[in-house]
């Protein structure tokens, strides 16, 4: 790059400095972010500036360039770990509920018939298709999402009718909380 060339890219940015600041920050929250961005930017641009024929256009090129690095920033982000000052509680997993609900599960599906319980099974935990399911049962497709519709209705309202019976067994159970302070 010629002298000439490089004191023109220093009047350039000295002119626009502070443009080119304000569209940096619209691309990123962060002041000093956006203060990197536009150097990056610069630097980029720098190398470039004998390419620019039409120096008229060398604020859409910047910000064309700060778009770009924006984006390999956010791109690269996304796969760095962050760290934080705190580090999360580990979850240890308790199956207590999942068993319980396998069990409720199991239970309900006592009520299909086996017709009802054996499409259900096949579609949903084998995730068996449609197509798949009617040939493991020699039936019509028509016939399994027929079947599956009424089985699930039927698992549906099971769950409902076992829910408001549980419901109404809690309120007429008495409350020990009311019993301790009546004592």
């Amino acid at each position: 790059m010629a002298h000439g060339e490089v004191l023109e890219f220093e009047e350039y940015v000295r002119t626009r400095q502070d443009a080119l600041l304000r569209s940096a920050r619209r691309l990123v929250p962060d002041p000093v972010d956006a203060q990197d961005l536009l150097q990056t930017a610069l630097a980029r641009t720098y190398g470039r500036w004998d390419g620019i024929a039409d120096k008229r256009l060398a604020d859409a090129y910047l910000r064309r360039v700060m778009i770009n690095t924006r984006t390999e920033w956010w791109r690269a982000r996304k796969l760095e770990e962050v760290p934080t000052e705190q580090l999360p509680d580990a979850c240890i997993d308790d199956s207590t509920e999942q068993h319980a609900d396998r069990a409720l599960l199991m239970d309900i599906m006592k009520v299909l018939a086996p017709k009802q319980r054996s499409v259900v099974v096949l579609r949903h935990w084998e995730q068996m298709s449609t197509e798949e399911t009617a040939a493991a049962l020699g039936m019509s497709a028509g016939t399994v999402k027929s079947t599956l519709h009424r089985a699930l209705a039927r698992l549906r309202e099971e769950l409902e009718s076992r829910d408001l019976a549980e419901r109404a067994a809690r309120a007429l159970a008495p409350n020990k909380e009311q019993e301790r302070c009546a004592a």
